[in-house]
């Protein structure tokens, strides 16, 4: 239990933007595991255990926050708070109470999935930092089972939403060896938003991804029912900031749970492209946040299995 008195968690933020905008790049499953640490707010989404997506709000990104966690008559501390929360329903309030603004870029974003929308995040003429208008946004978990309240407080006017918190069932996260990084590729995340932008009119349900040490050193394929088409992305400065490859790397994903990360992409100024020797892909987003923060973004997928064609040759053999 927490100290007598005092609640888990209470995080106030002067702008519910960022709030908003990361939390929006996980919206891809009904609910979203929450995990309550000294650092910050960690909020995880999984779909299926083939594609997992999560966000950190650092404690950096609040004006105040603190943590009462529960500790052991050693003073050493239990396990960390955890807990499921709708995340459409947490979109919503930030959205109606303190995100108008941030909705009417939502909705030209809407139109077109692949449009960049990297300026999100720096205040405008109208925003409220720059007309001087007061607001803020807290964050309260009380204790292990209570509701997860939203307070938004603006021009005087405080509102108060509380979600309904779920036992936590996202399983462990899908696991990445960095000890078998296989190739590491950082670039301009336009760039990859752009190639699924070239992809997409072929509707793909298949998105094959492969780095190699010759020409073409990264191309993404996609393939559907109306064709392939494949984008390709030469080593140089000006597409790719940093290329590190020990082998030739290459699997197959589905291409719905990639282009989920595509709000990501829109977001973000750099993404991290690796793949490990199981075939994971991991998709790292860096976002600058107004006042000169960052935060970070990180997408897992697990591809399709592959078969050998000489093992099913020799299995066919041996019936024969």
């Amino acid at each position: 239990m927490a100290p007598e008195g005092q609640p888990v968690l209470r995080a106030v933020a002067t702008s519910t933007r960022p709030l908003y905008q990361l939390l929006r790049c996980i919206n891809f499953s009904p609910r979203v595991h929450v995990q309550i640490t000294e650092d910050g707010i960690r909020f995880s989404a999984d779909n299926s255990r083939v594609m997992q997506g999560t966000t950190f709000l650092d404690k950096n990104l609040f004006s105040t926050y603190s943590v009462n966690l529960p500790r052991g008559d050693d003073g050493e501390t239990l396990a960390l708070p955890n807990f499921q929360i709708p995340l459409a329903s947490l979109l919503e309030i930030l959205q109606i109470f303190g995100a108008m603004d941030t909705a009417s870029r939502a909705q030209k974003a809407e139109q077109d999935p692949y449009r960049s929308n990297l300026r999100n995040y720096r205040p405008d003429a109208f925003s409220n930092q720059t007309l001087g208008l007061s607001g803020t946004c807290a964050l309260l978990y009380a204790e292990e089972g209570d509701p997860f309240k939203v307070t938004i407080e603006e021009s005087g006017v405080k509102t108060t939403a509380a979600l309904t918190t779920y036992l936590p069932e996202m399983p462990d996260d899908i696991p990445f060896d960095r000890n078998d990084l296989v190739f590491k590729i950082i670039m301009q995340s336009r760039s990859l938003l752009d190639c699924l932008a070239e992809i997409s009119p072929t509707a793909p349900n298949k998105l094959t991804l492969t780095a190699s040490k010759t020409a073409p050193f990264l191309a993404i394929v996609g393939e559907g029912d109306l064709g392939s088409s494949t984008a390709d992305f030469a080593r140089g400065k000006e597409l790719i900031e940093t290329f590190n490859i020990h082998d030739r790397w290459s699997h197959t994903f589905k291409f719905d749970f990639i282009k989920n990360a595509t709000e990501a992409m829109r977001i973000a100024s750099k993404v991290s492209l690796r793949g490990d020797g199981q075939g994971v892909l991991s998709l790292q987003f860096m976002v600058d946040i107004e006042g000169g923060k960052t935060s970070f973004l990180d997408f897992r997928f697990v591809p399709y299995v592959q078969y050998d064609a000489s093992e099913d040759e020799e299995d066919d053999g041996g019936l024969n």
